[in-house]
């Protein structure tokens, strides 16, 4: 220990000599810099100077060259946190058409409903305080059992639910939970009912966005000792998330399934997880016959505790394409009064959540967003020298470090300010509920958008305006002419 010591304090002051040496002499030593590496740059041949190094990082960029290197490295298949890198089609290219003298905006301070329910037509839907849902965030095969505990308490004081997605379930997390959805996903102790019984709403997971439909390894070293007591794993054992997804793999299995989890948590909701594939209008057809409450379709580019860069970059439709083609499947079908639509997928923002709500979704999962917010007030815990996610992940460096009161403040303070704000934009629409605004308050910025989501666009006036409106725009014509009253 003393060598170790002694080796690091003459480390230091080497250091210290030399930055000392430095700034002693640091006009010369910067004039001798600058001189030596302008005649690198000037005189050497392509293929010996230093810009090449600039050229190649415009071949390969940063993140492309880092994971190029670790695949050097491991020789195994990559694995990346937090999701895709990728810029996918967004809402970027919509903007909403303000109140103003056409149509009123509301006074300050109007109360505006945000209330929502999921699963209309069920026995017992889920009533939330506001269209926005705490996505798939797992105990144990992600996150840290106070990280959870924060994202599930944050929720429940912000009045909306939280999905316990596909890790262990806590008893802690069933006991603070105030509206708390279960995963039927690819691992067996997800699929045990006596633990699903708990849910006021059952989602089976067929897939995600971060990592489509794969299913998963975890072995023991991944996990906290008391997931692996939980799953009864030893230290040299694995947890299965298998695929295809068992007991619902055909639409005949879902068929016979659906209704099972529907008696078993008394009439409550019972919905579908999809990731968002070129398929979607036969999935959606397939889970319709079932007979589900709720689809939640997870658009590519979701975030994930981890997935391979191929699959999290390369696989899947982006969110705002999926949303338009499954509200419009859902409308032809006519169940669109019936079933409840969830989407996914880099959401971020308000402004985000709204223009998905206003293309018809009824609400959102938010999941990456969550976790920062989580972290804020902890980020100097593992921030410079560690990740963030080293204080959020079930084996961080970090993670038992974490405050779960504080986390849980942060994460109900961040959805009641989403909230508020949706409630401020109705108010900018002249709307008195979130459920009234809706594809006639959106406009296309750009040809794209306006052909693929059918939105008037900007840069054109919109349709003859109704007939009672006729007499007031003649009139306006006349005082632009001149003519008197």
């Amino acid at each position: 220990m003393e060598w170790m010591i002694l080796t690091f304090v003459g480390a230091l002051a080497a250091l210290v000599c030399l930055l000392g040496g430095a700034f002693l002499l640091r006009g010369a030593l910067l004039d001798w810099v600058v001189d030596r590496s302008v005649k690198r740059l000037l005189k050497d041949r392509y293929d010996e100077n230093l810009w090449d190094l600039v050229l190649g990082l415009t071949r390969f960029p940063p993140h492309v060259l880092l994971e190029l290197e670790l695949r050097a490295e491991f020789g195994d298949v990559l694995v990346r946190p937090l999701g895709s890198v990728r810029q996918l089609p967004d809402f970027a290219g919509v903007a909403f058409n303000p109140a103003q003298l056409v149509r009123a905006p509301l006074p300050p301070r109007t109360e505006v409903d945000l209330t929502t329910r999921i699963g209309p037509r069920a026995r017992n839907p889920l009533q939330v305080e506001m269209p926005i849902l705490i996505g798939a965030l797992s105990y144990g095969v992600a996150l840290s059992k106070p990280f959870v505990m924060a994202l599930a308490r944050g929720g429940s004081q912000a009045g909306t639910a939280y999905n316990a997605g596909s890790g262990p379930l806590l008893d802690a997390v069933r006991e603070n939970t105030r509206h708390l959805i279960l995963q039927y996903a690819g691992g067996a102790w997800s699929r045990e009912f006596n633990t699903l019984a708990a849910a006021d709403m059952i989602e089976i997971r067929y897939g995600h966005g971060g990592r489509a439909a794969l299913g998963r390894v975890v072995r023991a070293a991944e996990l906290p000792p008391e997931a692996r007591d939980m799953l009864q794993i030893g230290k040299a054992g694995e947890a299965i998330m298998e695929a295809p997804l068992p007991g619902a793999a055909t639409p005949t299995e879902l068929r016979r399934l659906v209704p099972e989890l529907r008696k078993l948590i008394g009439g409550k909701p019972v919905g579908v997880k999809l990731a968002a594939t070129h398929d979607l209008e036969r999935e959606l057809a397939a889970v319709l016959e079932a007979g589900v409450d709720v689809v939640a379709i997870d658009g590519a580019g979701g975030g994930t505790h981890g997935s391979p860069p191929i699959i999290a970059d390369d696989f899947g439709i982006p969110t705002v394409h999926a949303l338009q083609r499954a509200v419009r499947f859902l409308e032809r079908s006519g169940a669109r009064r019936d079933v409840s639509l969830i989407v996914g997928g880099k959401l971020r923002t308000p402004g985000e959540i709204l223009k998905a709500l206003a293309l018809g979704a009824d609400a959102v999962y938010l999941g990456m967003a969550v976790v920062m917010a989580c972290t804020h007030k902890q980020l100097s815990k593992s921030v410079p020298f560690e990740p963030i996610t080293q204080i959020a992940w079930a084996t961080g460096a970090k993670a038992d470090t974490f405050d779960s009161d504080q986390g849980a403040e942060t994460v109900a303070n961040f959805l009641r300010a989403c909230a508020a704000e949706l409630a401020e934009a109705a108010r900018g629409l002249g709307k008195r509920s979130i459920r009234e605004i809706g594809r006639e308050d959106l406009v296309a910025l750009d040809r794209e958008t306006a052909a693929v989501l059918g939105l008037s666009p900007s840069w054109r006036s919109p349709p003859a305006p109704p007939p009672e409106q006729a007499p007031s725009l003649r009139r306006a014509k006349r005082l632009s002419r001149g003519d008197r009253l």
